[in-house]
């Protein structure tokens, strides 16, 4: 399955992601993609034959008029990686099971600066 990155995730879960999913996923910022912003975002990925764009931009999904897309959405609450590698069966799987036009916001819980 060809899966995008959005420009706001480490590469450590792609890399990951594509050994134990074997999954093709590729970066924006790879495709010359890191300048576009959502609505032109979305449709390049469509027209280029993505399946699932897998973004930590939160609010993309009320910004973005998501009906009829041919793209599943894949939203992690954080982008931070030491939170992410937790979380990657859990990404894994919702990336398998993502449907053309779905949304599925992933819990992966939030990076903070605040001391405990």
């Amino acid at each position: 399955m060809r899966i995008l990155f959005d420009h706001n995730l480490p590469h450590g879960l792609r890399t990951i992601l594509s050994k134990q999913g074997g999954h093709e996923i590729m970066t924006a910022a790879y495709l010359g993609w890191h300048e576009l912003r959502n609505g032109r975002l979305l449709r390049k990925a469509e027209d280029s034959g993505m399946k699932v764009l897998v973004t930590g931009d939160r609010t993309l999904i009320h910004e973005q008029n998501l009906a009829g897309r041919r793209l599943a959405i894949v939203v992690l609450s954080t982008n931070n990686w030491h939170i992410l590698k937790g979380h990657v069966v859990q990404i894994l799987v919702a990336i398998e099971n993502a449907l053309p036009g779905s949304v599925q916001s992933i819990d992966c819980g939030k990076f903070s600066r605040k001391r405990p």
